[in-house]
This record gives C-alpha cells, structure tokens and sequence, in this order.
C-alpha cells in the first residue's frame, strides 16, 4: 500500500506549484493584514475578498488536475468552491461582509484546519516522517478558527491578529505541502 501511494505521488501529481503559490498568497495576506492594523476595516475586507476569489481558484484548479491521481482531491475542490463562494459573497454585500467576516474568517480556516488534520494523518499512514509538522499546522490553524469563532465581537476587535495568523499559518502548511509533493514526485 505504501509504496502504491508513493508511486501514484511520484508519477502523477501535477501542478504542486499551486498550492506553493496559494501558501504565498496565504501568507501575504496574512503579513499584510498584521503591518497594517490602522487601514480600514473596508480595505480588510477588499483584500480578504480578492484573496478567498484567488484562493478558491486555484484551489479548484489544483483539484481538478489532480482528480484521476490524489485521492482525497474532492477536499480540495470543497476548498476552492467554499473559498470562491465566501469571495463572490464579500463583493457583492461588502457592509454584510464586514459585519461577518470573523465569521467568515473563521469557518474557512476551520475547515481548512481539519483538512489538513486529515492530510497529516494519511501521511503518517503511509510513514512519510514529516506528518507531525503539518499535524502541528493543522492545530494551530484549528486554534486560531475556534478564538475567532468564539467570540465574534472580541475577533473583530482583534481580527487583524488573529486573521493575520491565521493565514500564515495556513499558508506555512500549503508551502510545506507543496515542496512534499515536489520531493516526493522528484525521488
């Protein structure tokens, strides 16, 4: 079994850069959201907007390539349309928008926090060493989606922190994907 699954990696899985790119994106909104906490709750909002629309395609994308070789690529694609959907939501109501987005913010990151539990888990399945980082990742992601979801009111005080963080993190754990599945696509 596990040397199917690694064979099935090294000979099929195509595009890994996006997931490299969408942890840069990740983490430049991320970065950006915590060097700017004085801009307006409303550019927070346009930036947090563009990055789920650029997210959720690529996200998509990446599913969609890798449909006939990764098993678990209908995760992803949930993902990529949830990230898309939430995008096209903040466009079109942005004062809505700006009044949910802890929520928002914290949903996505939650969901995305158990994907890569999951992620972390099959890995350690076929005994790839390094699941226990991205376990780590996941839980941090995990943390920081129940601190926004806990308390809407206090996250939107803080919600430049915390989102900051949050996507970092998420970001930090698309990158490491990545370079695992160029390494072990590589080897």
């Amino acid at each position: 079994m596990e040397n199917n699954f690694l064979k099935r990696i090294q000979n099929s899985i195509k595009h890994w850069y996006l997931l490299l790119i969408l942890g840069l994106v990740f983490i430049a909104t991320g970065i950006w959201t915590l060097a700017s906490p004085l801009e307006s709750y409303e550019a927070l909002s346009i930036v947090f907007t563009i990055s789920f629309i650029i997210s959720g395609i690529l996200e998509i994308a990446f599913a969609l390539s890798n449909r006939n070789e990764y098993d678990h690529w209908g995760w992803n694609l949930v993902f990529g349309i949830l990230s898309l959907v939430v995008g096209i939501m903040l466009i079109n109501n942005p004062l809505v928008s700006m009044i949910t987005l802890p929520l928002y913010v914290g949903f996505l990151i939650m969901f995305r926090s158990f994907g890569a539990i999951g992620f972390s888990l099959d890995l350690k399945n076929y005994r790839v060493m390094e699941w226990g980082t991205l376990m780590a990742l996941g839980i941090l992601g995990l943390l920081f989606s129940i601190m926004l979801l806990w308390n809407p009111i206090f996250a939107g005080i803080t919600i430049v922190v915390w989102t900051g963080l949050a996507f970092i993190a998420s970001g930090v754990f698309n990158i490491y994907i990545s370079l695992k599945l160029k390494k072990l696509k590589r080897d």
